[in-house]
């Protein structure tokens, strides 16, 4: 692989690799070193490499380094953090409901299931479709479906207001 084919795959690849360990970490740094590591991987295997399967395998790398990170170190996932949606004329009343849905979301988020999750977060955020999801982590649509039909259910459960 010369270094023009490289740079391609980079930025070719590069966001999705970033953003599927950070839907898996909730932490956009370890996202991104993890997804660099990944690539200096594939550089470092240069000439084994089937063209056909990159994009798998660039998973499958990333999905490798961060269950061994996730092993060493167990972070609880933060995801919306410092989301801030359009302040247009919103009455104090609106911005404590939105702040009690956002700190519900957060939590339903982080009781969710990793698999669920990661899941629901490439669906909604990423937009991607479910064969693409089943591609990346490796499993059935079907897989992807049950999975997602699950974290909806466990978002209605955790979501509902106690009025």
């Amino acid at each position: 692989m010369t270094q023009q084919e490289f740079k391609e795959l980079f930025d070719l690849h590069f966001a999705r690799v970033r953003n599927y360990v950070f839907y898996r970490s909730g932490d956009t740094e370890i996202a991104t070193d993890i997804a660099q590591e990944t690539f200096m991987k594939v550089w470092e295997k240069n000439g084994s490499l089937n063209a056909d399967r990159i994009k798998s395998l660039l998973f499958k790398i990333a999905n490798d380094l961060f269950i061994s990170y996730y092993r060493k170190e167990q972070r609880s996932f933060q995801f919306f953090k410092h989301y801030r949606p359009g302040n247009e004329s919103r009455s104090p009343e609106d911005e404590l409901a939105f702040e009690q849905l956002k700190s519900r979301y957060d939590k339903a988020l982080q009781a969710m299931p990793e698999l669920q999750r990661t899941v629901f977060l490439m669906s909604r955020v990423e937009n991607l479709k479910y064969t693409e999801i089943a591609e990346m982590c490796r499993i059935s649509v079907k897989a992807v479906e049950k999975r997602m039909k699950k974290a909806l259910e466990h978002l209605q459960v955790n979501l509902k207001t106690n009025e």
